[in-house]
């Protein structure tokens, strides 16, 4: 009785070169699915817009960083407080603080809170922040005019949920 040993075919070329191929797209798909789902990419509504107002809104900061005004934000189980103080240390008078709360990557977290005036100079709200990044913009105001505007990193990963 013989047996043939054919080796490796033409069949077997077709069958790795098709499973290569096969993976490379899964994978293709796999991570333009994770890429398009998990963040819009969208940073302005309108660029041509952005551009525009630009140099208005780069003076704006400007202005604000020279008045020495100083917010910090804190958090303390389930609360938020933030404490404004003008370049000397004394309350800053404003009248309303919002935050907007978003994640670098993804909105499905991004929340807004608006504070509670507990003092001149101090506000707080009661909200849980889960633990991680969050990028934080706080608004304050006074009769409506906007006092300080700004913007920065946290990472709550220390301060439990």
């Amino acid at each position: 009785m013989t047996t043939s040993t054919q080796g490796f075919t033409g069949r077997h070329m077709l069958l790795a070169t098709c499973s290569f191929f096969a993976v490379v797209i899964g994978v293709n798909v796999t991570m333009a699915w994770f890429a398009s789902s998990s963040w819009s990419g969208l940073v302005v509504e309108n660029t041509y817009v952005a551009s525009q107002e630009f140099n208005a809104k780069a003076a704006a900061m400007k202005a604000m960083a020279a008045s020495g005004i100083i917010g910090k934000l804190s958090l303390a189980g389930g609360r938020i407080h933030y404490d404004i103080r003008n370049r000397d240390g004394s309350p800053t008078l404003v009248d309303e603080v919002a935050a907007n709360f978003k994640r670098p990557v993804g909105d499905h977290e991004d929340f807004h809170v608006a504070f509670t005036k507990i003092g001149e100079g101090q506000f707080e709200s009661q909200h849980r922040v889960a633990s991680g990044d969050w990028i934080v913009e706080v608004v304050s105001r006074k009769e409506g005019r906007v006092v300080m505007h700004e913007a920065s990193r946290l990472d709550t990963a220390g301060f439990g949920e």
